[in-house]
C-alpha cells in the first residue's frame, strides 16, 4: 500500500528539480555555450510540466523556467550591478511565466505552448525600456540548421519553430509512453520544418551589384575596463597604431563604436596632457582616410556642445579628401547604459555604475552615403533588434556595418551573443554584416550567416576581405513581425477556444 503514496508524493519534488533543468537546457543553447540542441531539450521539458497543471502552477513553473534560463546567460550584469542582474532575470523570467499561464493545461497546450513563448519573446525584446532581446531563444540558435529561417519571416519564425521542435520531442515520448498517439502533433511540426526550409530556399536574397575591399580596425586592449579620459587617448592611440596594418588598396576602412571620445576643449587656452581633443582627433584622421585613399567610418562619443546635459554617438564617414560625408547617430539607445529610466530611483542601486548624462538618440535613416556605396550602419546594441537592420536595408544599405564596443563588459557573454545577432542580421537582410570592435570581436559574416573570420578578445588586429555590396530585400526585410505576431496570437486564441470546446 505505500507505493501509491510514493508515487503521488515524488511530483511535489520533482517539477522544480525538472523546470530548473529545463531552464538550464534553454541557457546552454545561448552563446558563449551555443549548444543549439539543449534549446529543444529544455522545451521540450516545459511543455511536459504544463500538462493538466492549474494556471497557478503554470505560471510558476514558467517563472522557474525562465529563472534558471535567465540567470546564468545574463551572469556579465553582476559586475555591473548585482541588484540590476537579479531584477533583469526577474523581468526575463515573468515573460515566460505569464506565457506559461497562457497555455490550455490539455493536448491543445502543445499550439498554444508555440504561440505564447513566441509573443513572450516578442514583448521581452519590445517592452520595457525598448526591450531587452538578449539570451533569446533565436540566438541560441544561430548556429544551428534552423537559423535560415529568418529570411522568411524574422527571428520570430525562427523562435516559434524552435517550440515547435520541442513540442514535437515532447509529443514523440508520449507516443512511446501512452496507448493512444500524439503523431499527429509530430507530423505537423515535421511538415511545418519542412515547408519552412523549403520555403526559406527560395526566399530571394537580394542581387550583387558590386565589391568592395573592407578593413576592420581593431585596437585591442584589456576588457573590463571603464572610460576615463586619459583612457580615450589611449584607445585613440591603439587605433591609430592599428590602421598602420590597414593593407592598401582598399575601399573602406571601419572603426569601432566610440573609439574617438575626445574631452570638451579646455576655457583656460592649454591642455592637459594625455587627453584626446576633437580638432586633433579629426586631423589625425582626416590624415589616415588620406593615407590610405579610402573612405574611414570611425565611431565617435562625446557631450553635445549644443546640450552639455546629453551624450552623443555616432559614425561619421570621410572621404579619402577629408570631407566628411555623412553621418548617422544611433537611435537605439542601451537602457541604463546610455540612458537611465527612472534615473531618480535607479541611482540608489548603482550610482557609481550608471552614465551621468542620457545619450540623445538619433532620428535619421540607418545609412551612410559614402563614394564607395551606402552603407548600412546598426551600432552596437541596435544589432540586437532586427528592425534597426530592416531600416538600413530598406533605406538601400547595400553592406551592414555593426561598430561596437564591448569592453567595458565582464566575460564574453555579450560579445558572442553579438555575434549571434550579426549572423541573424546578415540572413534576414541577404547582406554581409561587418562587426568591428576596439577589443573584440570583430567579424566578417556572409549573407548566410557564415562568420568567415573573427578576432581574438584583446587582441590588436586588422580584418580584411572582398565583400560584396547587395541589393533586394529579403521577405523578412520587406514584411517585418507583425505577420509572426499575428499568427502567434491566433495559434495561442485557437489553442484556448479548442480546448474550452473540448470541455
Amino acid at each position: 500500500m505505500s507505493t501509491p503514496n510514493v508515487e503521488r508524493a515524488a511530483p511535489r519534488f520533482q517539477p522544480p528539480v525538472t523546470a530548473l533543468l529545463s531552464g538550464l537546457l534553454i541557457a546552454a543553447a545561448v552563446p558563449p555555450w551555443g549548444w543549439w540542441p539543449a534549446a529543444f531539450m529544455g522545451l521540450a521539458l516545459l511543455d511536459r510540466l504544463l500538462a493538466d497543471r492549474p494556471t497557478s502552477s503554470r505560471f510558476r513553473t514558467g517563472l522557474l523556467v525562465g529563472v534558471a534560463w535567465a540567470l546564468p546567460s545574463t551572469i556579465w550584469v553582476v559586475d555591473l550591478s548585482p541588484p540590476g542582474w537579479l531584477l533583469a532575470a526577474a523581468l526575463h523570467a515573468l515573460w515566460l511565466g505569464l506565457a506559461a499561464a497562457l497555455v490550455p493545461a490539455g493536448r491543445w497546450r502543445r499550439p498554444g505552448l508555440v504561440g505564447a513563448v513566441t509573443l513572450a519573446e516578442l514583448a521581452r525584446w519590445s517592452v520595457p525600456f525598448g526591450g531587452v532581446p538578449l539570451a533569446s531563444i533565436a540566438l541560441g540558435q544561430a548556429g544551428g540548421p534552423l537559423a535560415p529561417v529568418v529570411r522568411i519571416a524574422g527571428p520570430l519564425l525562427l523562435v516559434a519553430l524552435t517550440v515547435a521542435v520541442g513540442v514535437g520531442l515532447s509529443a514523440l515520448l508520449d507516443a512511446r509512453r501512452a496507448d493512444r498517439s500524439p503523431m499527429a502533433a509530430v507530423g505537423i511540426v515535421a511538415a511545418a520544418l519542412a515547408i519552412a526550409g523549403l520555403l526559406a530556399a527560395v526566399a530571394p536574397t537580394g542581387r550583387v551589384v558590386g565589391e568592395l575591399d573592407v578593413a576592420l580596425v581593431q585596437g585591442g586592449g584589456p576588457q573590463r575596463t571603464r572610460a576615463t579620459p586619459t583612457g580615450a587617448a589611449t584607445v585613440f592611440a591603439n587605433q591609430l597604431e592599428a590602421n598602420q596594418q590597414v593593407r592598401t588598396p582598399v575601399d573602406l576602412v571601419v572603426w569601432p563604436e566610440n573609439v574617438v571620445n575626445p574631452v570638451p576643449e579646455p576655457t583656460s587656452g592649454w591642455r592637459h596632457e594625455g587627453r584626446l581633443y576633437a580638432d586633433d582627433a579629426a586631423e589625425a584622421l582626416t590624415a589616415e582616410a588620406t593615407r590610405l585613399d579610402a573612405v574611414l567610418v570611425p565611431g565617435w562619443f562625446h557631450r553635445d556642445a549644443d546640450d552639455p546635459t546629453a551624450n552623443l554617438n555616432y559614425q561619421t564617414a570621410i572621404e579619402p579628401d577629408g570631407t566628411v560625408v555623412d553621418r548617422y547617430d544611433k537611435v537605439r539607445t542601451v537602457p541604463f547604459g546610455e540612458y537611465v529610466p527612472l534615473r531618480s530611483l535607479v541611482e540608489r542601486l548603482a550610482p557609481d555604475m550608471l552614465p551621468a548624462r542620457d545619450l540623445r538618440p538619433g532620428t535619421g535613416p540607418a545609412v551612410l552615403d559614402t563614394s564607395v556605396g551606402r552603407l548600412g550602419v546598426a551600432i552596437s546594441w541596435e544589432v540586437f533588434f532586427e528592425h534597426r537592420t530592416r531600416d538600413a536595408v530598406r533605406n538601400g544599405g547595400e553592406v551592414i556595418l555593426n561598430p561596437t564596443n564591448g569592453a567595458s563588459y565582464w566575460l564574453t557573454q555579450v560579445q558572442t551573443q553579438q555575434v549571434a545577432a550579426s549572423r541573424l542580421r546578415a540572413l534576414e537582410t541577404g547582406r554581409w554584416v561587418l562587426q568591428v570592435a576596439p577589443t573584440g570581436f570583430s567579424a566578417v559574416i556572409d549573407p548566410l550567416g557564415r562568420v568567415l573570420q573573427q578576432t581574438g578578445v584583446g587582441e590588436q588586429a586588422v580584418l580584411h576581405h572582398r565583400v560584396e555590396r547587395r541589393q533586394g530585400l529579403t521577405w523578412a526585410s520587406r514584411m517585418g513581425t507583425w505577420p509572426m505576431a499575428v499568427l502567434s496570437l491566433l495559434a495561442t486564441a485557437g489553442a484556448w477556444t479548442a480546448s474550452r470546446r473540448r470541455t
